[in-house]
């Protein structure tokens, strides 16, 4: 398991797709180069990922969620991160969220290296890239330089839900300084991750109040899904949201071809490929073989949003709280 871990580790830095040429305000690729002495800030959180990863491959779509939660609420921030009776980890949509102790982990090596120069908006960002990488979606440079929140509050949490229509979930993402592509690429983090049976439930036994399926559901897949959740179960069962059986745990295109056979989960996921807005976008990444680097290009827009510079915030000793 060390040798694996020390191989991929090394990995991370020897197989890139570089967005150097991109830079958003003041973040910059390799920001804390030669601010923590010796030591390389992205190499020491790329050894506690791999680790993580290796234990639990599902850390993938935990980090990957967790970043989307973090960057769609005040920006990138790690807002999301602060523990409180009122803060946003209290939210309804954040309730399920997961990856907060591995945040921790990384911040505790980083510390342990150059005590109070990184900050935990960062280690989202540089942590969810490495997840990535490890799970088959290639490597992107990670822009750094962001700084900590200062407020987390529940009452700020708004955030798409799985049943928004694709001219709604276009709006949400423009409002965040976002393209149709990009949106579309973004969803693509659903080839990874599961979705609870509560989400799908009017899909399978009364779409729209018909009292029948949706129709617009490949009927094999229904059948599946029906059976894994029944309609009076008294457990919330989960069901892989990329239902290709070879690879729940992979970043890759099969989303879109899986949306295109009429084999999206989700209501968003599906209508992605039936709308006249998105449809064409779907087509397009279902055979690309750059999905890779095009998804890179868009974590980096998104890792982007609202972002704290400069002055600005600061940098938490405890990414659960703080420093006030």
């Amino acid at each position: 398991m060390k040798a694996e871990a020390a191989f991929l580790t090394l990995a991370l830095g020897l197989i890139s797709v570089n967005f150097a040429g991109f830079c958003f305000g003041a973040l910059q690729v390799g920001f804390y180069r030669g601010k923590c002495g010796f030591a390389d800030v992205e190499a020491i959180v790329a050894g506690v990922i791999t680790a993580q990863f290796f234990r639990d491959p599902s850390t993938v779509a935990a980090l990957l969620r967790l970043q989307f939660h973090d960057c769609f609420v005040n920006g990138c921030d790690a807002s999301i991160l602060v523990d409180g009776s009122n803060s946003e980890k209290t939210a309804i949509p954040n309730l399920s969220v997961r990856g907060y102790e591995i945040i921790d982990q990384a911040k505790a090596a980083v510390e342990n290296a150059c005590p109070g120069v990184v900050s935990c908006a960062d280690l989202i960002a540089i942590a969810t890239r490495d997840v990535v990488f490890l799970s088959g979606g290639g490597r992107y440079d990670v822009q750094t330089g962001r700084r900590d929140g200062l407020v987390s509050a529940a009452k700020n949490v708004s955030l798409p839900g799985p049943a928004i229509s694709v001219p709604e979930a276009i709006a949400a993402f423009s409002d965040k300084g976002l393209t149709v592509t990009e949106m579309v690429l973004l969803l693509g983090a659903h080839s990874v991750g599961i979705a609870h049976c509560s989400f799908i439930k009017d899909r399978l036994f009364n779409f729209e109040n018909t009292g029948r399926p949706d129709p617009s559901m490949d009927p094999f897949l229904e059948n599946i899904l029906r059976s894994r959740c029944p309609p009076f179960a008294t457990v919330d069962n989960t069901v892989n949201l990329d239902q290709n059986s070879f690879s729940p745990f992979t970043i890759s295109n099969t989303y879109y071809q899986t949306v295109m056979l009429h084999r999206g989960i989700l209501q968003i996921d599906q209508d992605l490929g039936t709308d006249p807005l998105t449809m064409p976008v779907v087509k397009n990444l279902a055979n690309a073989f750059d999905f890779p680097a095009r998804f890179g290009a868009a974590m980096v827009k998104l890792g982007a949003i609202g972002v704290l510079t400069g002055t600005q915030g600061e940098i938490r000793r405890s990414c659960r709280a703080t420093n006030r």
